[in-house]
């Protein structure tokens, strides 16, 4: 296909920094990390685990007795890692390798950074390079390299480590339906595209290629107004990252005139606590040189001042 029939197709990018809290387990290993040391927790049998684990792999006792175990250790296996991708530890070719560090019984997965695979083999002693900002959990160890000069000396009583920050990111592309990319285009003209089951006549917006009721292509083209009536909603008071928008505001889904399905869209211009189900709203359209292929050359829907939508005209919609 080519021209106007052909799909469209972009990069995307779905991302966003994910904080938790450490157990008592995971807490003890940070702060210790962070102070230049490392810690394993022995189990029952005896064994000393690296990373510490909260429970006993055999008995699923929890786990309390921690351990010091050294900075070096001894590679049992290795991979070759080429070409890095982003948000590994280093960004430059690199090994993957199980280390027995000095005084524990499990390996741990890092990275080793040496110039090229014939510089690692199975039995090479390494130690830890340490990052140079710590009391980010395991990414404390920036890497491990080969045995040499002594690694920086640990630091006494370090500030716990109750909480991090794990950076979440995926990018990939994403190539839209010809039904999707008709829609998305109409959007780039200000226009409003979905499509109606012929089996039984509820319009779709966005289209969807197929009625998920009746199961049969949806190929007849409706074009919309940019009013229609609330029929869900909520009120977000939480501040977030990311967030464009002061709170409180709300979030409803909007039932457009003509439609049988509703979408997910802000509701400005009123007071928050003015919002209500059936309020009717329109469109407010971002200035024309705005626009693209995205829902998001609307703004935001706001009050069109008409009398409240029925009940009944929406509470199929529910």
């Amino acid at each position: 296909m080519t021209g106007l029939s052909e799909p469209l197709s972009a990069p995307l990018e779905v991302g966003f920094d994910y904080t938790r809290s450490l157990g008592p387990v995971h807490r003890r290993f940070a702060t210790e990390l962070r102070g230049r040391r490392i810690v394993g927790v022995r189990g029952s049998d005896g064994r000393v685990h690296v990373p510490p684990v909260e429970y006993d792999p055999d008995t699923a006792a929890a786990l309390d007795e921690f351990v010091q175990v050294g900075t070096s250790g001894t590679v049992l296996s290795w991979s070759w890692m080429p070409q890095p991708i982003e948000g590994q530890p280093l960004q430059h070719p690199f090994a993957w390798a199980f280390v027995l560090l000095d005084g524990a019984d499990t390996p741990m997965l890092h990275a080793v950074d040496v110039g090229s695979p014939d510089a690692i083999r199975t039995g090479m002693r390494v130690q830890v390079r340490w990052s140079a900002e710590r009391g980010n959990g395991i990414r404390d160890i920036a890497c491990f390299e080969p045995v040499g000069d002594s690694p920086a000396a640990p630091e006494e009583d370090p500030e716990p480590v109750t909480m991090i920050t794990s950076p979440v990111h995926l990018h990939y592309q994403h190539s839209a339906s010809p039904e999707e990319s008709r829609y998305l285009r109409g959007l780039a003209e200000g226009r409003l595209l979905g499509q109606r089951c012929p089996e039984c006549g509820k319009v779709y917006i966005p289209p969807r290629g197929a009625c998920p009721t009746d199961g049969v292509p949806t190929e007849e083209e409706v074009e919309l107004p940019d009013t229609g009536t609330v029929t869900t909603f909520c009120i977000v008071n939480v501040p977030f990252l990311g967030q464009r928008i002061k709170p409180p505001y709300v979030s409803a889904y909007v039932l457009l005139d003509g439609s049988d399905i509703p979408f997910l869209h802000l509701v400005l211009g009123c007071a928050a606590d003015e919002v209500r189900m059936g309020m009717r709203v329109r469109a407010e359209w971002k200035p024309r040189e705005e626009w693209n292929y995205t829902l998001q050359n609307i703004d935001h829907f706001r009050p069109t001042g008409e009398p409240d939508a029925p009940f009944e005209t929406y509470s199929q919609h529910l």
